[in-house]
């Protein structure tokens, strides 16, 4: 009997691990029927019914989703339609907590019977743990990447698997056999529109920085898509660079982190997936000032990078807000330029840190706790 599993992911990561994972699903016995919202990877594998509405939902920071209200609450009403309206067996949200979070206790109000799967854990432990308990009153079942956090939930009694991270698959497949060109600089601005407007600027003015200073130096800027590698590359021309300083690439952000001998890196997956190849970078974050002032008011980590919270020390520096200054950023890119061994201890921390994020096959162990919590071996 086939069953319908309705997926939710609001941004280009979400969409990685979920494509992923719908993937992993299909190799099972069970037939399923997947539908719901993300982005094109998924819809690639879904089909057409499924929407891709990334491009709009991936929003950061308070001030921006508050001025998308309208927008978002249009969404949550039409998703809550569309998982009655198709009888979902389950529905599989994709981290995104801002909307999984409250679209989960909806639907745990709506039915008691229907399967509420959570992949990718949000990242209570950071701003509040307290909602831990709270959400294993409307969870099911709960699918972390981060070893720390099945510990956490496990205590809320709310039923939890340690899958590992899904990154890891995903990049073991993209490694290449190329030699690092010392004099590139690897620039990854983030995913998100808002992101790269506010972070790309200070980036270029860095670049330049670090030109008057290494002049043999020269820039491979990662562009997460099409779209936003043609608002960098007006970005670049707005502010009259210098021709062959800066090359924009697309969908090649796992090449160029080979390809560089170091990176600036904005806060995100891709810290992760910078550590993994082995890249020393720098981490540069910057949001609207209300979004800034209202995280630090919540959140209660000593570091905003993955690899330093895993290690719980900083691994790598951290530019946020107000330290993100062109000159500060270029001064710890060149600290790092002249001193291999801190370069070396940096990539020996990430080798540690990698290890903590499992084997592999992350994808696989989800689809299989999925098909046991539905009843499918």
């Amino acid at each position: 009997m086939s069953k319908t599993i309705y997926f939710v992911a609001g941004e280009a990561s979400g969409d990685n691990h979920g494509a992923a994972l719908m993937r992993s699903l299909r190799e099972s016995d069970v037939d399923l029927n997947f539908i719901g919202r993300g982005g094109p990877q998924m819809r690639m594998i879904a089909g057409e019914k499924f929407k891709n509405w990334i491009e709009n939902a991936a929003v950061v920071g308070l001030w921006e989703v508050i001025k998308k209200y309208g927008y978002f609450r249009e969404k949550f009403r039409e998703t809550l339609d569309e998982i009655e309206e198709n009888k979902a067996d389950a529905v599989i949200l994709i981290d995104y907590p801002g909307f999984n979070l409250r679209l989960a206790r909806a639907l745990r109000r709506r039915s008691a019977k229907q399967k509420i799967i959570y992949y990718i854990s949000p990242q209570v432990w950071a701003w509040n743990r307290g909602r831990i308990k709270k959400m294993a009153r409307f969870l099911d079942l709960m699918l972390c990447i981060f070893p720390f956090e099945a510990e956490l939930y496990n205590k809320s009694r709310l039923r939890t698997v340690f899958v590992g991270h899904p990154m890891v698959e995903r990049l073991r497949t993209r490694k290449l056999d190329i030699e690092r060109d010392p004099n590139l600089i690897g620039l990854f601005p983030g995913s998100r529109h808002r992101e790269v407007r506010k972070i790309f600027p200070i980036l270029i003015e860095t670049a330049h920085e670090l030109h008057q200073q290494r002049a043999n130096l020269h820039f491979e800027v990662a562009a997460a898509s099409e779209t936003l590698a043609s608002k960098i590359s007006d970005t670049l021309a707005d502010a009259h660079v210098k021709e062959g300083l800066f090359r924009v690439v697309t969908d090649e952000t796992a090449a160029t982190m080979q390809r560089a001998s170091l990176g600036i890196v904005a806060s995100g997956s891709a810290t992760l997936e910078a550590a993994y190849f082995r890249l020393p970078y720098v981490l540069i974050y910057k949001v609207a000032w209300p979004t800034y002032l209202a995280a630090r008011l919540v959140v209660n980590v000593k570091f905003l990078g993955m690899p330093n919270v895993l290690a719980n020390k900083e691994v790598v520096p951290e530019f946020i807000q107000h330290r993100a200054k062109p000159k500060t950023i270029a001064k710890a890119v060149l600290q790092l330029i002249n001193n291999p061994a801190a370069r070396d201890r940096m990539i020996s921390e990430f080798d540690q840190i990698v290890a903590k994020l499992g084997e592999g096959r992350a994808s696989k162990k989800a689809a299989r706790a999925i098909v046991e919590e539905l009843g499918g071996t």
